[in-house]
């Protein structure tokens, strides 16, 4: 925000911004390189173990096909006597689970003489899988003197099998051959502990990589990583393959890093909400002291009055318009309570009334006017608007209210009025000048008749015959010619008089029969039908009858001026009224010559006027005079020639 000074504020440094990013670079490079050393210590000793656990197994293996090998070689020729026996000293080899499927004893010459268990098969002899004949192995083991080992050979169910030939000597001497035939399957079966292939996939390969046996556990996932160890005894490129299980890493040490690097991401969001927060917070201060420069230069160049008020009515704020209305400083009248200098002595009461309604929340909803006084005593009108202020909490901490001088405005107003009064007065009369002989012939007609009966009511005084009867029916008569000479001068009288206007109940059906009754003598003197369509029970409104009777009259007399130059059949005027949506409407209809298009668009226009004798006021009195009731005034051609002019006032509201 700004401060009190209204300084506008300092960026932030660019090294400020550097220091906790470059700081969250260390730390997420510490956290990675604490996880690596940790993963990378964890895989050293697990391959530490791994080493450890194969070279174990490849003793154990060499322990149990050494040992094998001392107690085939331990075979005695008592042994061999039966093959009962054999079978014996062959079962309590099998028995030691070392891989052992099948026990043979071949004589010197390699002949078979027993086999435990089963008899001698094709397997033994491997020529038929490309293998080193068991014969060669026989002869070499004899030449020897040492137990030889022969070539791994495949056999049924997918395993595979190596043998071992064990010379027996006797008085030094060649006694036999013991043969021992080794399943690799079996052999990996009986010699790993089950703790062990919990651990590693175990298998021995061939020298082409491809595995001949294998102890693993089919569901579990293999890691890339194991070690290999020639397999000797019984050599002949074998090898001990050993790969270790994909371990599951701990749920604590799992747990652990991914707190680490939540912890790291949380750090990164909140030093980047943070630096998002305090840009934007920079930016608004930016924009508020522009905001505040724009706003300041705006309420200096405005001409309408701004004042600020708390809710005890003290005075917060004022604009230079105000001071140069009312004369007074902002620094005299900012803190000041009421009442205040500016309130006429003479309007006291009625100021102080409505500043306390406002404060109260019960004032006026609309603009209201006051008069207020300039420092110099001079007394002067304003127009005042007062709204609530509201702060960011939307609590209302006072009033604000704009105002303006209308003082000149208001005299111009009634200047304007005054000239329009006249101007209409001056129509009336030009009007009445225009009728003059019309009326002077209606007003020939009551006072021809009156002069007559009271000439013929003397007569029969004079003539002493005179009967009473017959004469309060002459003096009747006289009597009701005489009124209609008196409605007809009042008539005109009001309608030429120059009054203030009034807004009181109007009968539109009235106000249509006396114009119609000014204009009778006229239309009938230049042979003019007048005809009405008029709705029955017609709503009245309010206003003011003479200016409404006015502009009516003003149609009136033009329609029936239109129509000199047609012939006199055609010579037709039609009044009609009536309501329809919302809106109640008179229309003045004629068949005269019609008016062009290039003037229908002016008609309204001040002076200007189709006549060769107008002055161009007439219609746009009678616009100013309707629009002034709320109501319109148009023009809209005849269809059967001539034109219409319509006059429409809203229905009054039940």
């Amino acid at each position: 925000m700004l401060n009190h000074s209204g300084m506008k504020p300092v960026p932030v440094t660019g090294w400020l911004w550097l220091l906790p990013r470059l700081a969250f670079v260390l730390f997420v490079a510490a956290v990675g390189a604490l996880l690596w050393l940790s993963e990378r210590t964890e895989r050293e000793d697990q391959r530490a173990i791994l080493i450890s656990d194969v070279l174990w197994l490849e003793q154990n293996l060499r322990f149990q096909l050494t040992h094998n090998e001392e107690r085939l070689g331990q075979i005695s020729l008592p042994q061999l006597s039966n093959a009962t026996t054999f079978e014996a000293h062959v079962r309590a080899l099998l028995a030691g689970k070392t891989g052992l499927r099948q026990v043979i004893w071949l004589n010197p010459e390699g002949g078979v003489l027993h086999s435990f268990p089963g008899t001698v098969d094709a397997y033994l002899v491997g020529e038929t899988y490309g293998a080193v004949p068991s014969s060669e192995t026989a002869r070499l083991a004899k030449s020897m003197g040492q137990a030889v080992y022969s070539p791994a050979y495949p056999i049924d169910e997918g395993d595979w099998q190596f043998e071992v030939h064990v010379p027996v000597f006797r008085d030094g001497h060649v006694a036999g051959i013991a043969v021992g035939a080794y399943s690799i399957r079996r052999l990996l079966d009986d010699s790993i502990p089950w703790w062990l292939a919990e651990r590693y996939r175990i298998g021995i390969m061939d020298n082409v990589g491809s595995f001949l046996g294998v102890r693993s556990k089919v569901e579990a996932a293999i890691d890339a990583d194991g070690y290999q160890i020639p397999l000797d005894p019984p050599g002949h490129d074998l090898t001990l393959s050993t790969t270790p299980y994909r371990v599951q890493t701990p749920l604590v040490g799992r747990l652990l890093s991914i707190a680490l690097v939540f912890l790291a991401i949380v750090v990164l969001w909140s030093l980047w909400a943070l630096r998002r927060h305090v840009q934007q917070r920079l930016a608004a201060e930016v924009a508020l002291h522009n905001e505040y420069a724009f706003r300041k230069a705006m309420e200096d160049s405005l001409q309408t009055g701004m004042r600020a008020r708390d809710l005890e009515g003290r005075i917060t704020y004022v604009n230079p318009a105000f001071c140069r209305m009312v004369g007074w400083t902002e620094a005299e009248l900012v803190g000041r309570a009421p009442p205040m200098p500016y309130w006429p002595d003479q309007y006291f009461d009625e100021t102080r009334d409505i500043h306390d309604r406002i404060l109260a929340g019960h004032g006026p909803e609309d603009v209201f006017e006051l008069k207020f006084k300039r420092r110099d005593g001079e007394l002067f009108d304003v127009l005042i608007h007062e709204a609530p202020l509201i702060d960011a909490h939307g609590k209302q901490t006072g009033w604000m209210g704009s105002l303006i001088d209308v003082t000149e405005r208001k005299r111009t107003e009634e200047l304007a009025q005054q000239q329009q009064e006249r101007l209409q007065a001056t129509a009336r009369l030009v009007t009445m000048g225009e009728m003059a002989s019309s009326l002077a012939h209606e007003l020939n007609q009551p006072l021809a008749a009156i002069s007559g009966y009271n000439t013929g009511c003397l007569n029969l005084l004079e003539s002493g015959t005179a009967d009473i009867a017959e004469l309060k029916i002459a003096l009747a008569k006289s009597a009701e010619q005489a009124q209609r000479a008196g409605r007809i001068i009042r008539r005109i009288y009001e309608f030429v008089r120059r009054a203030e206007p009034k807004s009181e109940p109007c009968d539109l059906v009235a106000i249509i029969d006396e114009v119609l009754d000014l204009v009778e003598a006229d239309a009938r003197r230049q042979e003019v039908r007048i005809l009405t369509n008029i709705q029955d029970a017609l709503p009245g409104i309010q206003g003011d009858r003479v200016l409404i009777a006015q502009a009516l009259l003003n149609l009136v007399r033009n329609a029936i001026d239109a129509m000199r130059s047609q012939p006199a059949e055609r010579r037709q005027l039609t009044v009609t009224a009536g309501t329809g949506h919302g809106n109640i409407t008179v229309a003045v209809a004629d068949r005269g010559s019609g008016i062009p298009e290039d003037s229908a668009n002016r008609l309204f226009e001040p002076f200007y006027t189709t006549k060769a004798e107008g002055m161009g006021m007439g219609l746009n009195i009678c616009r100013s005079v309707i629009e002034a009731h709320h109501g319109r005034l148009w023009y809209e051609p005849n269809l059967e020639g001539g034109s219409i002019f319509a006059i429409q006032f809203p229905l009054p509201a039940p």
